[in-house]
């Protein structure tokens, strides 16, 4: 019985170690596990670049963009690991530029028979030469009589307001071309009123005329804008924009809508632009980024 309980155990701790051993028994040499270490440097972009980075010398390009130069080869490469892991560099400070400007595009229109609008100022912010909030200031009049007569609808000189923003696609180039996207939002608090409001009664055989009195009216509306700006002298630039609005809000009054909406232009139209002078101040020049020799 006692030779038993030895025996028992000690068998099964000889099996047991059997075992063990001839799971670790394995192959150490293969075909396979002769190539590996090839195959997986053949691709390893990160070991391959850290090699030839050992062996050349980098400097920073116009574009903020590090260059390695072979110090034996004299070849030049981009370390395409650095590429992918960073995000694209801003070349122009936060704080680029202010500028103020006038828009002519009304007083323009006018010589060709426009009756509306007067004259709009804008004063804008250009952070990195890629985000340019804006802020627009207008006076608006109109004095409006159809060719053939029929009545006279006039609003007094008022003011407007505009808010939005500009977005530059070219912010890393020169700042001296801007092309420019745009988002506003227009307000104005303005009066009107028609005169001589002639109406025919063909079956009486009679004409009647009649006033309609001063209104109060507020309006709010939104602008996208499309536009190009180019250096002239100096400080001083010139641009366009094409403008596509809609009416968001208007006071009705028991004798409909105006006609007219101070820095809106005709409630007809959905097109409409400016044509802007730009006086530039610059707050700061792009950062100058060493190059190594």
């Amino acid at each position: 019985m006692n030779l038993a309980r030895v025996l028992l155990p000690a068998a099964m701790l000889a099996v047991a170690s059997g075992a063990e051993a001839q799971r670790r028994i394995t192959p150490v040499n293969t075909a396979a596990t002769a190539t590996q270490s090839r195959n997986e440097l053949r691709n390893d972009t990160a070991r391959i670049n850290a090699e030839r980075r050992a062996s050349s010398v980098s400097y920073v390009d116009d574009n903020g963009k590090v260059v390695w130069v072979d110090t034996v080869t004299g070849d030049k490469w981009v370390d395409s690991l650095a590429l992918t892991a960073s995000l694209p560099r801003m070349q122009y400070p936060l704080l680029h530029s202010v500028s103020v400007s006038v828009d002519i595009w009304d007083a323009a229109m006018r010589l060709f028979g426009q009756d509306y609008g007067l004259a709009g100022f804008a004063a804008e912010v250009n952070l990195h030469n890629r985000y340019i909030p804006v802020l627009e200031a207008g006076l608006g009049a109109a004095s409006h009589k159809p060719s053939g007569g029929g009545y006279d609808y006039r609003s007094p000189m008022a003011p407007y307001f505009r808010i939005g923003a500009n977005y530059n696609f070219l912010y890393n180039s020169n700042p001296d071309y801007l092309l420019l996207a745009g988002l506003r939002y227009g307000f104005s608090t303005f009066r009107w009123e028609v005169r001589d409001v002639i109406v025919d009664s063909p079956y009486w055989d009679e004409t009647a005329t009649f006033d309609i009195p001063r209104q109060n009216a507020t309006a709010g509306w939104l602008e996208l804008c499309f536009g190009l700006r180019v250096k002239l002298c100096g400080p001083v630039s010139a641009g366009w924009m094409l403008k596509y609005h809609t009416m968001l809000h208007c006071t009705e009054t028991p004798y409909g809508s105006p006609y007219y909406v101070p820095g809106y232009g005709a409630r007809s139209g959905a097109l409409t632009g400016a044509f802007f002078v730009t006086y530039t101040l610059p707050v700061s020049r792009r950062k100058s980024v060493p190059v190594a020799e």
